[in-house]
């Protein structure tokens, strides 16, 4: 198993700190607690549902039961909704699925049997990504509902003249876990492989130098297969 030297706190310091100016320095994030790559069988695909947001505008409906189905019910800066009944409901961080079935095992213990509930994205509020290497006006863009990863780059403006498209990396937390995936911008843009959709609080990196040599060279490990791998 290949073994990669991160300073995990470092890193999230640095991600953070990106959300409050226009460029975020990738190249401050140093080598120093080893952690171990993860093996192939345990790789996080591409395709992460959408995880809901404070601000989101949501569709609630409990099939037959008008009178607990909703539109356009915004998530509150708690994170929450709130239904009769039951009252709040968290959807922060959580998937559409995973609020429908919270929702309704809430309904069935209680008020309802074997309620079928859905909850739909109606809207997404603006989340923040950072857009960062080679790319004409590096910083932190806001995007609102989906974008993909060619969009995200020409909010940028698009990459310079001395940008390496076959390597762009793009960082995502996920389940907790900071991963990195690699693409071939070249490719998507040529139509010869899918354009990935992205989300709030990713961070992207066209020019693989201005990462420090130990993130360096766990993207260079990693051929542009358009999955997530955990570091």
């Amino acid at each position: 198993m290949m073994r990669v030297s991160l300073l995990l706190t470092a890193l999230l310091a640095v991600l953070l700190a990106g959300c409050g100016g226009p460029r975020m320095d990738v190249a401050a994030m140093t080598a120093a607690q080893p952690v171990d790559l993860q093996p192939v069988g345990t790789e996080v695909e591409l395709a992460a549902e959408y995880r809901i947001g404070v601000g989101d505008q949501l569709d609630v409906t409990v099939f037959q039961v008008e009178d607990l189905s909703f539109e356009e019910l915004v998530v509150d800066t708690s994170g929450n909704i709130n239904m009769p009944l039951i009252g709040a409901v968290r959807g922060a961080g959580r998937t559409a699925g995973e609020m429908s079935a919270d929702i309704a095992a809430r309904l069935a213990a209680r008020y309802l049997r074997d309620p079928q509930v859905t909850v739909t994205v109606k809207e997404a509020a603006s989340q923040k990504i950072t857009v960062d290497g080679a790319v004409t006006k590096p910083g932190v863009y806001e995007m609102r509902g989906s974008s993909s990863l060619l969009q995200a780059v020409a909010m940028a403006e698009g990459p310079t003249g001395v940008a390496d498209l076959t390597k762009v990396a793009v960082f995502r937390t996920i389940a907790g876990q900071r991963s990195v995936a690699v693409f071939d911008l070249a490719a998507i843009r040529q139509g010869r492989a899918s354009d990935p959709e992205v989300f709030g609080d990713d961070v992207i990196v066209v020019d693989t130098s201005r990462l420090n040599s130990a993130l360096r060279g766990l993207v260079n490990a990693i051929p542009a297969l358009a999955v997530f791998r955990p570091f």
